[in-house]
């Protein structure tokens, strides 16, 4: 479960070198989120807050979301994200060089099976 959080890492600091953009908050949803473990260890080891929706699958909602903007149920995209609903927001707890020691193991295993 935990390489869940390893490869977030690995994609959101891809995205941070291409862009420049430090990523401080990850929204979450779908149901691996419900996994209060799983979410407090992504927020240690991404060292960002990490906001769990409030309806599980926002997937559909973006889509409903964004139709309504394109019919004029909404004006704007300020009015949309005023309907995003925050359950449990998780802080990163675990010192950042317990993270690193951590990412440096994961980082040695994706080695290790890349030459295997």
């Amino acid at each position: 479960m935990e390489s869940l959080a390893y490869q977030t890492y690995d994609v959101l600091q891809a995205m941070e070198n291409d862009t420049g953009y430090h990523i401080a908050t990850l929204k979450v949803d779908g149901g691996a989120s419900r996994n209060n473990f799983l979410m407090q260890w992504q927020a240690d080891i991404l060292q960002a807050r990490v906001n769990r929706a409030l309806i599980n699958e926002t997937t559909a909602l973006g889509a409903a979301f964004l139709a309504g903007l394109a019919v004029g149920v909404w004006t704007s995209l300020d009015e949309i994200k005023e309907k995003w609903k925050n359950d449990l927001e998780f802080q990163p707890l675990m010192a950042k060089t317990q993270v690193d020691d951590y990412l440096r193991k994961w980082h040695k295993a994706v080695t290790a099976t890349r030459q295997f």
